[in-house]
Parts: structure tokens; sequence; C-alpha cells
């Protein structure tokens, strides 16, 4: 595998995660990015009690990723995502061309059908929210937005008038509009002003606005401060920037509503594994129900392959009396007798007692 440092300005760290750092934001890497591959990239020098990664190659490589497997058993997409942190080390910090990272085995992953709510369950879980969470998971259900993409929602991102909201920088560094539901306006409309009077406050307070994608802060330095920029849903206190160390206003946490979503989910009693982005598999099967094209479904919902939303069909087939069961088939043609003896469910009569030669034994 070629490598494309040599594209790149020269670094300026001397220190190895500072350069994996710096390479990082030069490429407009999430936060999130960066902070998932320096920690594989610092858990694989740890491994090989360390070693400089210019000194390691394949095999210290195929040990570090085969031990993740077998020894921490890691699942396949955190297997897939410390290979990408070891070669975005090899291939854009350490600049060096190995034909043997093209090698590298990569784990299969298992094509697992979405976890989905029925409409009255998605209801159930709603009305076991509090209000300021509520209104977050009535926002992702009703849009099919992830959970990343609504908490970072932006004031001026909000369209009442055409009913849409824009959801920038989704998956992939790619902007979608998607529907604004009109029974949430209202509700939208009262955050609305909630978060204004919290930046009014910040700008009395001389705070430093809000965080700005790309090199936005620079080119337009008082945009931060704006209220179009602001957040939908801030977050209750200032914090430091992890990168520039600035005190500004953040945007909600995503893990104080995976919370609050969790206690919910257990509160009704449902026995789905549900978690906040089940609401965005609900919104695209409830969509599919309701005689919507796959190709809308997956401009909604920002998918850039067809066959990535074409998983919620296999929901469909499978649910809601799609395919007939054979043994519905045969009670259906039983004479009502034997129909009785099957299920004991003619009449309202009760089923005759087992013989006890004829129970179950473990």
């Amino acid at each position: 595998m070629k490598s494309d440092a040599h594209t790149l300005p020269p670094l300026q760290s001397t220190r190895l995660l500072d350069q994996v750092r710096e390479r990082i934001r030069y490429l407009h890497y999430s936060i999130r990015t960066e902070e998932a591959y320096v920690h594989w990239i610092r858990a694989f020098v740890r491994f090989h009690g360390l070693r400089h990664p210019i000194e390691m190659g394949a095999p210290e490589v195929e040990a570090y990723l085969s031990w993740l497997a077998s020894e921490r058993k890691v699942a396949v997409a955190t297997h897939k995502q410390a290979l990408a942190a070891i070669l975005f080390l090899y291939l854009r910090v350490l600049g060096l061309d190995m034909p043997w990272l093209g090698e590298i085995g990569r784990p299969k992953s298992r094509e697992r059908l979405p976890v989905v709510l029925t409409h009255d369950e998605v209801g159930r879980v709603l009305m076991a929210l509090d209000a300021p969470h509520r209104l977050l998971a009535q926002l992702l259900y009703g849009t099919g937005m992830r959970i990343m993409e609504g908490v970072r929602l932006r004031v001026k991102d909000v369209d009442f008038e055409r009913q849409a909201l824009v959801v920038r920088e989704g998956k992939g560094f790619k902007d979608r509009v998607v529907m604004l539901p009109a029974s949430l306006a209202p509700a939208l409309r009262e955050q609305m002003m909630r978060a204004r009077s919290v930046w009014a406050g910040d700008r009395d307070a001389g705070h430093g606005g809000v965080h700005m994608p790309d090199a936005l802060d620079r080119k337009y330095p008082r945009a931060g401060s704006s209220w179009s920029w602001f957040w939908m849903f801030p977050h209750a206190q200032i914090a430091a920037d992890p990168r520039s160390g600035v005190l500004r206003r953040h945007h909600a946490i995503e893990g104080t509503f995976q919370r609050h979503f969790k206690r919910a989910v257990e509160r009704t009693g449902i026995v789905k594994p549900a978690t906040p982005h089940t609401l965005r598999h609900s919104f695209a099967t409830h969509l599919l129900q309701s005689g919507y094209d796959i190709r809308t479904v997956q401009e909604l919902l920002g998918h850039s392959n067809v066959s990535t939303t074409m998983i919620y069909t296999h929901v469909l087939k499978l649910g809601g009396g799609a395919v007939r069961s054979p043994l519905d088939a045969l009670r259906a043609a039983l004479p009502d007798a034997q129909r009785w003896h099957l299920d004991g469910s003619v009449g309202g009569m009760a089923p005759e007692p087992v013989p006890a030669a004829l129970a179950w034994a473990p």
C-alpha cells in the first residue's frame, strides 16, 4: 500500500502521538476520530513494549490485531477501527510505503438485522422520558437523524417556514435535508427560546461562543458568537474546548441522553435491546411500512448506497404477517374439534389435562 504523506506538509511536532494529532487536525478529521486513533496507536505501541512503530512491521501489526480478536474478543467494528488507526499511522504520519499493509487481514462484518420498535413501543418510550430528553427523542424518531446529528443541530439549520432541518456534516461529512415534523414545531420553538436565553447569558459573560467547523472560526471570527450558529440543545455547563482550551458552550452530551433513554426503556418493560439509534431504525422501517419508496428513505437517512437501506426491507419481510407461517395455515384448515385439541382455544373451553405419560420431560 502506497503512502500519500509526500503530498502533505512536513510535521512540526516531535512526539509520535502529537504528530498523529497534528496530521488528523490538518485533514479535518473529527475530534472523535482523533481520540479513537490516538487510543489505538498508543495501545499498539504499549503492546510491543514501547517500541517505535518505525521499527516494526507486518508481524507486529498482525500479532496485535490477533490479540485483539482472540484475547480481547473485540467486535468486528472495533477491530476495523484499530486497523484503520494503524494504517493511518504508517501511511499518513510516518509516510512509509508498506507493501505488506495491503495484505493485512480484514475481519468480515456480520449482517445483523436492526432492532426496531413498534409504533406503540416508541410511544411508550417517549412518554417514559422527561421533557428535555423527550424532545430530542421525538426529533430522532421524527427525522431519522443519528444522535450526534441531533445534539449538534444549530439554530440556523431549523427552517420552520419550509418545515425542514438541514443536517450538517453527517456521517461521511455529507449534508442533507430532512423533514421537520409539523407536530414538533411548537416544542422546537420553545426549545429555541430556551437556547436563546442561554446564548444571551454567554454573550453577556463574554464566553467564547461555540465551536465552528473547519477554518470558519478564522475566516469569520465573530460567527461563533452569533445567535444563528448557536446549538439548539446547548450543554448546561461551560467547558474547555478539547483542542484549543477556550472556554465555550458545547452541545448536549450524547452520553447523558443515552443513559436517560436506557432507563426509559427499562421502565416500559420492553425487552428489546433498544438504544437511541433504534429510533432511527424505527423511523426507516415505519416509513417503508407506510408505502414510501426505498430511494426516498435512503436520501432521508443519508446512505451513500441503497444496499445499506435495503436491510430494512428484510425487517418488513419478517414482520407484520408479510409471510404466513405454515402452522397458522394448518390450524385454519383443521376441523374445530382437532383445532381445539391443538391449542384449546375453541369456544372459550379449557383444554383437557395432559396425561402424565405425555407431559414434557426435560
